[in-house]
């Protein structure tokens, strides 16, 4: 798409994504704009309780999020977690913005402020308590970080001597202790995510997408776990609903930009694609 004189984004480089960019320009009242959290609209940092949302995110989607349906940020983190780094609560004009925490098994709406959950699955406590004594008798405890995120837990590797390796070396042992627990391991970029099987973004995003009845979709990710929302914006293209595919750019993930209709240059791509969107709605 072409964006304003200073700030333009790219057109759509799909037949598909064009369609799904002119139905929401077109009746941008139907339109459900889907949007991950880390790596999209907060820049990926090594420390993930410093990840803060981009400068002109807040702006962007206060000036979009009046115009569209709905605006929902979609992430692994607890919903409330998104919601405080993100700045989102209390921002007139964000009134249309959910936020689908821990892959859609959490929910913050910015209309009452509250967070709706059901209990969390007792794997999770059990794989926390067992963690660190894996790790350490991996020899992997110097330089990962375990985080906390309620509903799951996930091992970083970015600050390990050599993050890929260090990743690569604990794939096989996590995923036989989150069998063991009822969980899977989901990758990403240099974290490796134990959680409860049948959360992940797509199911979230096609739900949410079911329950206002969008008449077009656009999502936004750009690590591993934004694949099955990508497949869910590919199945409701399949069943007659535009969508746009937008990767956020990053170079330890090229499954998003082979599969996206729009490649932006990371979270300043993406709310520069934001507030061209608001900019041509009107």
């Amino acid at each position: 798409m072409t964006g304003s004189q200073d700030s333009p984004t790219p057109a759509p480089a799909t037949k598909a994504g064009q369609e799904g960019l002119d139905a929401l320009l077109t009746r941008p009242g139907t339109a459900l704009i889907g949007l991950d959290f880390d790596g999209t609209l907060a820049p990926i940092v090594a420390d993930p309780e410093k990840a803060r949302a981009h400068p002109g995110a807040v702006p962007a989607l206060a000036a979009l999020a009046p115009k569209v349906a709905a605006v929902a940020v979609i992430t692994g983190r607890p919903a409330e977690v998104a919601v405080r780094n993100g700045g989102f609560a209390d921002v007139p004009g964000l009134e249309h913005l959910v936020v689908l925490g821990h892959y859609g098994a959490e929910r913050w709406d910015a209309r009452t402020g509250e967070v709706s959950a059901p209990e969390p699955h007792p794997g999770v406590a059990a794989v926390r308590a067992e963690l660190p004594e894996l790790l350490e008798r991996l020899g992997a405890s110097q330089g990962t970080w375990i985080e906390e995120k309620g509903r799951s837990v996930a091992v970083h590797t970015r600050r390990a001597a050599d993050p890929q390796a260090t990743l690569d070396s604990l794939r096989e042992p996590l995923a036989g202790l989150a069998g063991r627990h009822g969980l899977i391991v989901e990758p990403g970029r240099m974290v490796l995510e134990l959680r409860p099987p049948g959360m992940d973004k797509g199911a979230a995003l096609a739900g949410f997408a079911r329950e206002i009845g969008a008449g077009s979709v656009l999502f936004a990710g750009d690590d591993l776990g934004d694949l099955p929302a990508y497949s869910a914006v590919d199945k409701l293209r399949s069943d007659g609903t535009p969508g746009l595919l937008v990767c956020s750019g990053s170079d330890e993930v090229t499954e998003l930009r082979e599969r996206a209709d729009v490649v932006v240059d990371g979270p300043e791509g993406v709310v520069r694609l934001l507030r061209d969107l608001a900019d041509r709605i009107g």
